[in-house]
């Protein structure tokens, strides 16, 4: 609705569409690995890190189409300088990396499993969370098939055994409800995004990128091209780096 108003309102209003896909912590400013809130994929890491996220479901050879923050701003800032010097006709600009520079859900399961079994997080215990590869089911059904017959079934034997002996278990049994319905949450929210094969056609936003080499003096102030990033060093040095140092509590 709001892409037709604008659409509609182009001739009146100078006015610019920005679509980022899945936005992450900063590339470079104002410092490397900023980030604020847990955004998409940080959940999964925080989970994961803290021990609860063991298994999971998607396709590991999906692309996830992400983008540092400070890119889709610097996107936005160069398409409101084209559009007020009517440089550029076009009003959409798809911000994002799965044409120009893709990920995958392979990529991001190697590197969460390096970087924290060399960078463990300390429990409130004080002790290191030891991680595993995730078990990724590639299908709903075996997703399912795993969860009952793996803690389903565990979870209904502690519920017989709370009213056998007067709810002795009842710590145990609500941790394991708790950490399956947090899984369960995540597998809701997430399941259109962990199968999604589609990449995102960013042709108007390399059109606004040779504008800026060609056009801007301050062209190296306004990065956002997601081929210079190193996927590997970016989510080893800076992005899982940032959300423990801003997100985990």
């Amino acid at each position: 609705m709001g892409e037709m108003m604008v659409g509609e309102l182009k001739d009146i209003i100078p006015a610019v569409i920005i679509r980022p896909t899945i936005i992450t912590s900063t590339y470079k400013e104002p410092f490397p690995g900023w980030v604020e809130g847990i955004r998409t994929i940080d959940s999964l890491a925080v989970g994961y890190a803290k021990g609860k996220l063991t298994f999971f479901l998607g396709d590991l050879e999906a692309i996830v189409d992400v983008i540092p923050a400070d890119m889709v701003v610097n996107a936005i800032i160069v398409a409101m300088i084209a559009e007020a010097r009517h440089q550029q006709p076009q009003t959409i600009y798809q911000v994002g990396s799965s044409i120009r520079n893709p990920l995958r859900y392979s990529n991001l399961q190697d590197y969460g499993f390096r970087y924290f079994t060399k960078n463990p997080w300390i429990n409130k215990d004080g002790k290191p969370v030891i991680v595993s590869k995730v078990t990724v089911m590639n299908s709903m059904d075996s997703f399912q098939r795993y969860m009952a017959f793996r803690y389903l079934l565990l979870l209904k034997g502690l519920e017989l055994a709370n009213a056998a002996f007067c709810h002795f278990f009842q710590g145990v049994y609500s941790n394991l409800n708790r950490k399956i319905n947090w899984v369960m949450r995540l597998v809701d929210i997430y399941r259109p995004y962990l199968f999604f094969n589609a990449t995102f056609d960013d042709l108007n936003t390399e059109k606004l990128r040779m504008t800026a080499r060609t056009s801007l003096v301050e062209n190296d102030m306004f990065y956002f091209d997601p081929k210079s990033i190193d996927w590997e060093d970016y989510f080893m040095n800076i992005h899982l780096p940032g959300i423990v140092k801003y997100i985990f509590k």
